[in-house]
């Protein structure tokens, strides 16, 4: 339900703008996020939107990334500015709610997109 792209190779300093799209419209969607595993560690929050709240991040990235959600086009986006060795990594884009009327809440997942950052 969820595919994110945009990842890529950049230099540090850089920007890139990593987008999920969300192919489904959730009964009751709480929250969209990104995350990542950098290399040797394991996966870890980047920031969340919750829905009809203020986003919040991971202290490393405050400041240089930030999270919006187009819902008209059933999107969510991550803007990463000032990009730094590393942050390297496969980032996820996860949606966090009701997929259906009668589902249980679940947290659901992307496939992962690569980015590279060069020194």
């Amino acid at each position: 339900q969820l595919q994110a792209s945009g990842g890529g190779l950049v230099q540090a300093g850089g920007s890139l703008r990593l987008t999920c799209t969300i192919s489904e419209r959730f009964y009751s969607l709480h929250g969209t996020g990104w995350y990542r595993q950098t290399p040797g560690n394991e996966r870890e929050l980047v920031g969340r939107l919750p829905s009809g709240g203020s986003a919040n991040y991971a202290d490393s990235v405050k400041g240089r990334f930030i999270i919006s959600r187009d819902s008209a086009e059933n999107t969510v986006h991550l803007q990463m500015n000032s990009l730094r060795p590393e942050d390297t990594g496969v980032y996820y884009c996860n949606a966090d709610g009701r997929l259906y009327r009668g589902s249980s809440r679940s947290n659901y997942w992307g496939q992962g997109t690569l980015v590279t950052v060069s020194s």
